[in-house]
């Protein structure tokens, strides 16, 4: 994923050793290349698998020992630099003042020499992406029959920083326990990605077919803000 360590450049743009010794020579700050990143991913991945996955980086990503700023500096220049807009990508990272040794987002410097790494599926798209299951084939998709299976708890862990037990049942498919979601938090289905042990769950996949162990957790990614989100504390 992304991370940072403390690392410090001189005013040459050239990267010092750390404290320790082990820093390594980079060379000098380069202009962003225009060329993307051609990358496969481990398994055939829709676009809505690719957002979920940019999203939980982004979401977790200024958690790491990084500056806020500059990591939402980076994420408006992958945005820009994955939709053509060079120029535009090239002005944020030079208005934050971001140092790229390689030319390239997958390795950066802020000013104060420490170090972020973008994943190359926040750059570009695989080469093996597959088109995406329309939205009425999902909405087709027949309810279980009732009282099938047996009743379980699922623990969840929301993007949102709630942790909650869901009551699903065996037969539930995912999208099933989305709206089981959806009665409980008011997150609409289509606002919510499931992933476990950092796998996707698709919709169609059943709890059954998922073999979650007792008591591990289950992601979810909420793309919208709660209806009624609790006040944080300060």
């Amino acid at each position: 994923m992304g991370g940072c360590v403390g690392s410090r450049h001189d005013s040459s743009g050239s990267l010092n050793e750390n404290s320790d010794g082990t820093g390594v020579a980079l060379g000098r700050n380069q202009p962003l290349k225009k060329e993307k990143p051609k990358w496969k991913s481990d398994y055939p991945m829709t676009d809505g698998q690719l957002r979920s996955k940019r999203d939980e980086f982004w979401d977790t990503a200024p958690a790491f020992e990084g500056r806020k700023e500059i990591w939402d500096a980076l994420k408006a220049a992958a945005h820009a630099f994955e939709s053509n807009d060079h120029e535009l990508a090239q002005a944020i990272i030079d208005g934050a003042s971001i140092t790229l040794p390689h030319g390239a987002l997958t390795e950066c410097y802020d000013e104060l020499g420490n170090r972020y790494q973008l994943p190359v599926y926040c750059l570009a798209p695989p080469i093996n992406m597959i088109e995406e299951k329309s939205d009425i084939e999902t909405l087709d998709m027949p309810d279980p029959p009732p009282n099938s299976g047996y009743e379980c708890q699922l623990r969840l862990r929301l993007s949102t920083g709630r942790d909650l037990k869901l009551t699903v049942r065996s037969t539930d498919t995912v999208h099933h326990m989305k709206r089981r979601l959806h009665t409980v938090e008011e997150v609409e289905p289509t606002s919510q990605r499931w992933f476990f042990s950092g796998r996707p769950l698709t919709d169609k996949m059943r709890f059954e077919e998922l073999k979650i162990p007792r008591d591990y957790v289950v992601q979810v990614i909420v793309s919208q803000p709660l209806t009624n989100p609790t006040p944080v504390e300060n």
